[in-house]
């Protein structure tokens, strides 16, 4: 996200720390709604991402549009489209982080659905055909949320089935894998956690990670959850990533930056 972007959705996340108790996971599924239908219509993104449009104007569009959703749900929107975005792609994005955070403060402090989140992940990593049938950019969104549904219902909280049905119905392009540890990070973060995606050629032991994780706390300064995804190919050595900040020490890469430097 751009700067501008990254303002507004600080400007939301203000707004949705405000609302406080009235928020609930309506709440969060009535902004997934709307970022859908918004995300349906490339003229309606580019029209309450103009900042040429006053508020008040896109006000009255989101009352029509949305007007039998809570008054917590058009509060944020209302936020959303309020803002100066840097572009219509960076709008759709921020509601739906605005709704991955409002569905995260509704969840019990013994609960974890960031942990569901990974666990849904490595599933769908180890299952070619699964991958298949809820990451093909040629299937049925509702059919894939149904399927999500029939996998998860009952075995994983409300709250992730619901990220979860979003993500397929509405990828935006992106992979699977990448949709579900984004959310996962989104969530983590909303309850004041970090989470670092450890990528290796093999599962690390639990002491291993142990000692990883109190590392990586102390340099990021916040209390931090590993998720561990194997990958062969590495060959040996970590990647770790933690937001935006990528540690790669991998043979696989360091073989690579090495060819290059012969190559030039």
């Amino acid at each position: 996200m751009g700067s501008m972007s990254r303002e507004a959705l600080g400007s939301a996340r203000a707004v949705l720390s405000d609302l406080g108790g009235s928020v609930d996971l309506t709440t969060g599924e009535q902004l997934l709604d709307a970022g859908r239908v918004v995300g349906g219509s490339v003229q309606l993104q580019s029209y309450l991402a103009d900042p040429a449009v006053d508020v008040v104007t896109k006000k009255q569009l989101l009352d029509r549009l949305f007007g039998s959703f809570s008054d917590s749900t058009r509060a944020l929107l209302v936020s959303v489209v309020g803002s100066r975005w840097s572009s219509s792609d960076d709008l759709l994005a921020g509601i739906e982080e605005v709704a991955f955070r409002a569905i995260a403060s509704t969840v019990p402090a013994d609960s974890s659905i960031e942990n569901e989140l990974f666990a849904f992940d490595a599933a769908v990593r180890t299952d070619a055909q699964l991958e298949l049938a809820i990451g093909s950019k040629l299937g049925d969104p509702a059919a894939k949320a149904a399927l999500v549904e029939r996998l998860l219902g009952g075995k994983a909280s409300r709250q992730t089935v619901v990220i979860v049905m979003h993500l397929v119905r509405q990828p935006r392009g992106r992979r699977i894998g990448e949709l579900l540890r984004h959310a996962a990070d989104v969530v983590a973060d909303q309850s004041d956690q970090l989470v670092a995606t450890v990528t290796s050629a093999v599962v690390l032991d639990d002491a291993h990670v142990t000692r990883l994780q109190q590392g990586l706390a102390k340099q990021f300064g916040r209390s931090l959850r590993i998720n561990q995804v194997v990958d062969p190919a590495v060959v040996g050595g970590l990647r770790v990533q933690v937001g935006d900040e990528v540690i790669d020490g991998t043979v696989a890469t360091k073989l690579s930056l090495l060819r290059l430097q012969l190559a030039g």
